[in-house]
């Protein structure tokens, strides 16, 4: 076995230790076990990797106020998705990670600009004003990538239409085995198989759209759309058993390779 391919191996072996957990007996998803850590608020920019997760004014739809599951729709999956899944990059990277939270972040608070990876969950409810879409465009012109996540159906003409505000000259282009953010890191030759979460019933089909600088697909992708998919919410869950191992590590490997492709170009 190659050094490589061995270490790859390992590697996939320890995201399924890592995620799986307690994992092995069903739970259901109103019965959570408590995160190991207790999760602390934005911290000031230190070098460290932080998952950054974009908040917005929900433009369309009514949410209660508090964030987490079930509340303002850009906080969905938070916190268990950015802790479990800085975990695994602390394991599987040289990287320093933080890894008891995230920082939110308005899109245009000037602090973005220390973070190189932005997430946002459902942006099918965003509104972006004048002042923000000036301010994403220049994150997203001087090297910043954006992880457009955890959105289904009419969700995806709602974030076409944004990222038109933002930048009106991209044009969306469908991304297969072959585009380089599938293998920054882990080598994903078929994204098309990774199935969205059992909680959607088997009713979408997910693909893979980015933004590339000067719509040139051999240039810096900007920006990744999860259409019809939702790994935050494999990152979520994964220490209950909600999901089959296999495609909860499948999950992982994509958030990994999405932050390593930002950091890297």
């Amino acid at each position: 076995m190659s050094g490589a391919f061995g270490r790859r191996v390992a590697l996939v072996g320890l995201i399924v230790c890592i995620a799986s957990g307690a994992a092995f007996a069903q739970r259901g998803r109103n019965r959570r076990p408590q995160l190991d850590v207790e999760v602390q608020g934005n911290t000031p920019y230190d070098g460290r990797f932080v998952f950054v997760r974009l908040k917005y004014d929900a433009g369309f739809g009514r949410w209660g106020n508090h964030i987490g599951d079930g509340g303002i729709p850009w906080s969905h999956d938070y916190p268990d998705g950015e802790v479990h899944f800085s975990k695994i990059l602390e394991e599987l990277t040289l990287l320093r990670i933080r890894t008891d939270g995230s920082n939110i972040l308005s899109i245009d608070d000037p602090e973005l600009l220390n973070y190189p990876v932005a997430y946002m969950a459902e942006p099918g409810y965003w509104g972006t004003t004048p002042k923000e879409a000036a301010a994403f465009r220049n994150y997203l012109l001087k090297g910043g990538f954006v992880i457009f996540d955890d959105f289904r159906g009419q969700d995806w003409d709602n974030l076409q239409y944004q990222m038109k505000v933002v930048l009106p000259e991209a044009n969306w282009v469908q991304l297969d085995g072959t585009a380089l953010v599938f293998h920054s890191f882990f080598e994903i030759d078929h994204p098309e198989t990774l199935a969205p979460p059992p909680i959607y019933g088997g009713q979408f089909v997910p693909s893979y759209w980015g933004l590339f600088e000067n719509n040139d697909p051999r240039r810096r992708l900007m920006a990744i759309a999860n259409v019809n998919n939702d790994i935050s919410e494999y990152w979520e869950f994964s220490d209950t058993g909600i999901s089959m191992v296999d495609l909860t590590n499948e999950a992982y490997k994509f958030g990994v390779n999405y932050v390593m492709y930002g950091l890297t170009h």
